[in-house]
């Protein structure tokens, strides 16, 4: 998770997503990094738009604080959507592969 995280740092900070930008930014936080999810990942991500998948990633984002505040209300919606839900997480699989 934290070569993802790494990954919408540099792309949010207007840095290019390569492996030795990514291996950097891993070890700094005190990671243990591993060369080949490094090259896994930025291969993944050669043909994403991640500004369009980061779009696409409030959807389920938003449904956890919604639970906290009202869980009852939360198990209606899944029952109601669960298609919008499965849609965002397969945008999300797209983005990491």
């Amino acid at each position: 998770m934290e070569y993802v995280y790494a990954a919408l740092l540099l792309h949010k900070l207007g840095k290019e997503v390569n492996e030795a930008n990514l291996s950097s930014v891993v070890k700094s936080s005190g990671a243990e990094v591993n060369e080949a999810q490094v090259k896994s990942l930025v291969a993944a991500l050669a043909d994403v738009n991640i500004d369009e998948a980061v779009k696409a990633a409030p959807v389920a984002a938003a449904a956890a604080p919604a639970a906290a505040a009202d869980a009852p209300a939360k198990e209606e919606k899944k029952k109601e959507e669960p298609k919008n839900e499965e849609a965002a997480m397969e945008g999300l699989s797209s983005l990491f592969g």
